[in-house]
């Protein structure tokens, strides 16, 4: 299953730990929704929410392209009765799926060298 970050998607509870939920999303991929992801406010157990068996929608906030560990949320599809908004989920400002690798640093160093040394000096 290709799983995206934001994707909205169904799954089946599988598992409660004291930490979260583990969310079956089909056969082979599972995710997880920590504790402070089942809904807004304080929670003082998972079991008093979730239940094994449960069918849930939930938002992918996540995935480790290392580990395939897929984050999910509750509280990103419902509306904070606090603020009246909805949780908006994380943004990454880099391209995960770039090959560049530590190449834009090393070429940027000599550059900084040179402006360090002239604000030195000046």
């Amino acid at each position: 299953m290709e799983v995206r970050i934001g994707d909205v998607l169904s799954g089946t509870i599988s598992g409660i730990q004291p930490y979260g939920a583990f969310v079956a999303l089909d056969d082979d991929t599972q995710g997880l929704i920590h504790i402070s992801e089942c809904c807004h406010g304080y929670v003082k157990s998972v079991r008093d929410i979730l239940h094994v068996g449960d069918v849930v929608r939930v938002k992918v906030l996540d995935v480790d392209e290392y580990s395939r560990k897929v984050s999910l949320s509750l509280r990103a599809l419902s509306q904070d009765p606090f603020t009246g908004e909805h949780t908006r989920s994380k943004h990454y400002w880099t391209n995960r799926h770039g090959e560049a690798g530590f190449a834009p640093i090393h070429n940027a160093v000599p550059g900084w060298l040179k402006e360090a040394e002239k604000d030195f000096f000046d």
